[in-house]
């Protein structure tokens, strides 16, 4: 996993399936397809980049696109394929009326860092002292149970 994450993921792949593409889709997705750099340009292609997105609101700003993955497979990085995929996120969040996008990054993960920076992101961790927080399941069924 790019992300040095693989083991935090929890959910089947149906569920990832049911997720996004059942009666009530909870994100979005867009996908590059490529033929192998190798094979011939009428061979089979396969998935080499995504995004996956949500919108959400914000009562300050209105409406707002979140990125939640956004992954290029790495022998075809370089190419424009993640610039590209940036740019029809972008087009749907336009088209939508959002007002921004927001996404995380890890920290040690500089080159997207710059990736999204040359491309206009600005990091509002230090700028505006903003901590993101996540409740887990067990804190919100705990929550949710009270009386």
């Amino acid at each position: 996993m790019y992300e040095k994450l693989g083991d935090e993921v929890h959910i089947t792949e149906q569920e990832l399936r049911d997720d996004g593409f059942g009666g009530h889709a909870f994100y979005q997705c867009l996908v590059a397809e490529a033929v192998a750099p190798d094979g011939p340009a009428n061979g089979p292609v396969r998935v080499v980049g995504f995004a996956m997105f949500y919108f959400t609101y914000d009562p300050w700003s209105g409406r707002n696109i979140c990125l939640e993955d956004f992954f290029v497979m790495k022998e075809y990085r370089g190419l424009g394929i993640g610039s590209e995929i940036l740019k029809r996120v972008s087009q749907v969040a336009v088209e939508s009326r959002c007002a921004s996008m927001t996404f995380l990054v890890a920290d040690w993960n500089a080159p997207s860092i710059e990736f999204y920076r040359r491309r206009g992101a600005r990091d509002h961790t230090q700028s505006e002292g903003w901590h993101v927080f996540k409740m887990p399941l067990s804190s919100l069924l705990k929550l949710a149970a009270e009386e």
